[in-house]
């Protein structure tokens, strides 16, 4: 029993087929764009396990993640930690300056690269790389720009939806879910 493919257009999937590097927003994408602040102001987010886990089957599959987000935030180099991302770029006002210098690092052509991101900021980035995708919440210019807009929400399972996609797309979801099926 194979799961079920995320329904995607023909051109979407053919796009998710080439990702190399899956680069996240964190803000709305992998968080549903809450902030809590504590009593003493430190911001406090949620993450879902499930969209972490789809990072993690990323990563076996060989594909390259990273974090690109305009906050900066303790909580989220904790969890990219925990999750192996190294590509951990937080601050970043000017998205594509940082995007043009992770493809200087890693090889990649921008064109192997997916991203997803839910606001106008992320625009430089969504609409250079091979596979750009939103979330059901993101703004309409976004949802309007990219390739496929998750059907699950940002923080709620939209992550992992990607990721599967992704996998399925490239043929390895089997392999990926393989080692859980004994």
């Amino acid at each position: 029993m194979t799961s079920p493919i995320p329904t995607a257009t023909a051109d979407a999937t053919a796009r998710a087929a080439n990702v190399r590097m899956m680069i996240f927003d964190v803000d709305g994408v992998l968080t549903d764009g809450s902030l809590h602040f504590s009593p003493d102001g430190e911001v406090m987010k949620t993450f879902n396990v499930l969209d972490g886990h789809g990072i993690k089957l990323l990563q076996n599959a060989g594909i390259v993640t990273a974090i690109i987000s305009a906050r900066k935030s303790a909580i989220v180099l904790r969890r990219a930690t925990d999750l192996g991302v190294t590509h951990v770029h937080q601050g970043a006002h000017d998205k594509r300056a940082i995007f043009e210098q992770l493809l200087a690092e890693t090889g990649i052509a921008p064109e192997a690269c997916g991203f997803v991101g839910d606001d106008v900021i992320d625009l430089p980035i969504l609409s250079r790389v091979g596979f750009a995708a939103s979330v059901p919440g993101g703004h309409p210019e976004v949802r309007s720009r990219v390739h496929y807009v998750t059907q699950a929400g940002g923080g709620r399972g939209a992550v992992r939806e990607l990721c599967d996609l992704i996998l399925h797309a490239q043929d390895k979801y089997e392999a990926a879910i393989a080692p859980y099926l004994l």
